[in-house]
């Protein structure tokens, strides 16, 4: 299978409900002062930037990547070192806030299953102690927002599985690839070693069945077979 080299470390997104965000202030002429100076404070942005920003949307940057938050937007398109530097430790900060507060959520949930199920596992999991053959290598496709593909990722990433991991609905958005590995604490070390790779999906999972998520393939010979849980 041919991997896509998506993984880019200048990119990175905050809110996996930037869409809104962005659509809530699509319009500058229904933007009062109060609500302009809100929005652009939830950012770390002066009214000016946040104009800026909107602008920036209206134009070449807005066609390209259109669901690009505000503090990637104004970094990508900053004319100095000193601008990129400044949205870059923004973006830092909110990205910090918003895994934080995911974390936190994961948890409050796993406590809730415990508590309400403690019978019942949520997911049947991979046995991460069985001996793999040193050479194989695993396709594995998730979406975002899928706690099932978060438990099966993990699972394999903590055995050593050597992964190409395919995100199904990136959008071809690099900034979105960036922003799950980023959550999923991909070991940039193994990036580099291409131990793992990630991926925009561009169809391959329709190509073997649009199968449920998580899918897990391996290749056999010259087929692409499902991994059995």
């Amino acid at each position: 299978m041919k991997r896509h080299a998506g993984y880019l470390l200048l990119l990175v997104s905050f809110l996996s409900n930037s869409a809104d965000v962005i659509q809530a202030g699509a319009t500058q002429s229904t933007e009062t002062p109060l609500s302009l100076s809100s929005q652009a404070t939830a950012w770390g942005l002066t009214t000016e930037e946040w104009t800026r920003y909107r602008q920036l949307k209206q134009g070449e940057r807005g066609i390209w990547s259109p669901s690009l938050d505000p503090l990637t937007t104004l970094g990508v398109e900053a004319t100095t070192q000193a601008q990129r530097r400044k949205y870059a430790d923004l973006l830092v900060e909110k990205e910090a806030q918003r895994v934080e507060k995911e974390l936190a959520f994961q948890r409050a949930y796993d406590d809730a299953w415990k508590r309400r199920f403690p019978a019942l596992t949520p997911v049947t999991e991979v046995n991460s102690t069985a001996v793999m053959p040193a050479n194989r290598r695993l396709a594995v496709f998730v979406r975002q927002h899928c706690a099932a593909c978060d438990t099966r990722v993990d699972t394999l990433l903590k055995a050593g599985t050597p992964l190409d991991i395919y995100l199904v609905d990136s959008q071809n958005d690099d900034t979105q690839l960036r922003r799950w590995a980023v959550a999923h604490h991909i070991d940039s070390a193994r990036v580099r070693r291409r131990e793992i790779t990630l991926n925009h999906d561009g169809g391959r999972w329709l190509q073997y069945g649009k199968s449920r998520m998580p899918a897990v393939l391996e290749k056999q010979g010259d087929a692409w077979l499902p991994v059995l849980r």
